[in-house]
């Protein structure tokens, strides 16, 4: 039986190196295509739970939902805990640009590593959430916060599910790295 024609299956020994460059590319788009699909879901989860509460709660209303947490409609100017929210205004297009910088290296490091899943999944769930505050600040010049934890005269800064999905991606990024390392340990 002859051998299939190199364009058939790039991964073979006669194949060209456009034919192996495409089916790399190949390889890649399938699992990438899987990371896009959970930022845009942390996307739109966070934009519609923003929508939500934005609609039903006035500003500052508090809900109490637990002893320790409440539903709160909060805008923040700033970055994590309000960082230069009294920046005059220029801080909504250096946090948009940061996003947008940030969105690019994320989707290449994304594309170039698109098999590794617990990377990815801290890479894309950081890009979702990214993204959720960057819409924020294009469409309303604020982020939209609601989640407050507090204990007794204690609060914690209110938050978003766009900060929820960037923490738990940087701790799987952290978590991913202590992984590589103890792999590149010698036994």
């Amino acid at each position: 039986m002859p051998d299939p024609a190199p364009d058939q299956n790039p991964r073979l020994p006669g194949a060209s190196p456009a034919d192996a460059s495409a089916g790399l590319r190949a390889s890649r788009l399938r699992p990438l295509a899987a990371w896009l699909a959970w930022a845009l879901v942390l996307v739109l989860l966070d934009q519609a739970t923003k929508v939500w509460v934005s609609g039903a709660l006035g500003y500052a209303q508090r809900i109490p939902v637990l002893p320790v947490f409440d539903l709160t409609l909060l805008y923040n100017t700033g970055a994590a805990f309000s960082f230069l929210a009294d920046g005059g205004g220029a801080q909504r297009w250096l946090f948009t640009g940061i996003a947008a910088v940030a969105a690019v290296l994320i989707l290449r490091w994304l594309y170039t590593h698109a098999t590794d899943r617990l990377l990815c999944a801290a890479l894309a769930s950081i890009l979702g959430g990214a993204l959720g505050n960057a819409i924020d600040r294009l469409l309303h010049g604020h982020v939209v916060d609601f989640l407050l934890f507090y204990w007794r005269d204690w609060y914690f800064p209110a938050f978003n599910l766009a900060d929820v999905a960037i923490t738990c991606g940087a701790a799987l990024l952290i978590l991913d790295e202590i992984l590589r390392a103890r792999r590149a340990r010698p036994s």
